[in-house]
């Protein structure tokens, strides 16, 4: 796998371009797993943690820790797991850690990237300015939605979904690979690139309501995919409103079984409300799900991030 780093602006002036490195751990760190069911670098140390009977006052309270070099993993599902991202760094640096890393493997408000309508916010930026304030020395994001958010946070390191897909795909043949919209097809291109898939990369089309965000349309350029089997690439499933309309629309062209590989399974109405999705694969980035038959989860840990 590999990341993208960003540095922090310094006086000295830069070439300019994206250096891809490969991405590996620094086991000599102590790690934190403030998900304590989430360990993509392993068995971290053990602390308390509990929220105030408030319900939005989370607090945590850390063992002595010798090493100066820490790293967190941080899952954020709601805000009180941000306000304890923040707590502990406070914590460690009280503790005299020197060195703070961070990994978040979905980094929320990346996908309000930009202003549509008057009276919005620019949410990306909120929240990276608000970890920014935390100083890490690293902080890696998995398959994060909007390229913006790498321009926005210091330090920063994009993980790519690359060895996930390769994961789900590496014993399917005679498929093609279908990207969701414009947005989703450059990041699907160079996965493409890593799996060394020679086939057409098929891209479909949305029309989105930009006041409301519901999706008005879906069109697609092929209009016989000859039974073979499809894959949707895309790094957030929350509703499914878009593979479900995009689904229908591919089921009328004469393909096999429509699949979907999603980064991120927020699946906020439920895995079964794909009802027209044949298959899912998603890792553990934002929470862990109950085992389905059309579902299968990947463990980040079990893909080499």
């Amino acid at each position: 796998m590999f990341i993208r780093r960003r540095k922090e602006k310094t006086k000295r002036k830069k070439k300019r371009g994206v250096r891809w490195l490969p991405f590996t751990n620094n086991n000599n760190m102590t790690i934190i797993n403030l998900d304590k069911d989430f360990k993509p670098f392993g068995e971290g140390i053990e602390f308390q943690k509990f929220d105030f009977p408030s319900g939005c006052e989370p607090h945590i309270k850390l063992p002595a820790i010798a090493d100066e070099q820490v790293k967190i993993t941080c899952r954020i599902q709601s805000a009180n797991d941000l306000l304890l991202l923040l707590l502990t760094t406070d914590a460690l640096k009280r503790s005299g850690v020197k060195r703070l890393e961070c990994f978040i493997p979905y980094l929320p408000f990346a996908r309000q990237d930009r202003v549509m309508v008057k009276g919005e916010p620019l949410s990306v930026k909120v929240i990276s300015e608000l970890l920014n304030t935390q100083v890490f020395e690293k902080i890696q994001i998995y398959d994060a939605h909007s390229e913006v958010s790498f321009a926005l946070l210091n330090n920063s390191d994009a993980i790519t979904n690359h060895s996930f897909v390769e994961e789900v795909l590496k014993d399917k043949t005679g498929y093609l690979i279908i990207s969701p919209d414009a947005g989703a097809y450059k990041k699907i291109f160079k996965v493409c690139q890593h799996l060394n898939y020679k086939d057409e990369i098929v891209l479909c089309n949305k029309t989105r309501n930009v006041e409301n965000g519901n999706i008005i349309s879906v069109t697609c350029a092929v209009n016989d995919f000859q039974g073979l089997d499809l894959y949707i690439i895309d790094d957030i499933c929350d509703g499914g409103g878009t593979f479900i309309l995009l689904a229908d629309e591919l089921k009328k062209r004469n393909c096999g079984k429509v699949n979907l590989i999603v980064s991120h399974g927020i699946f906020s109405k439920g895995v079964d409300a794909l009802t027209n999705i044949d298959h899912i694969y998603t890792t553990d980035s934002f929470k862990d799900l109950e085992p389905n038959n059309k579902l299968t989860q990947i463990k980040l840990c079990n893909i080499h991030i």
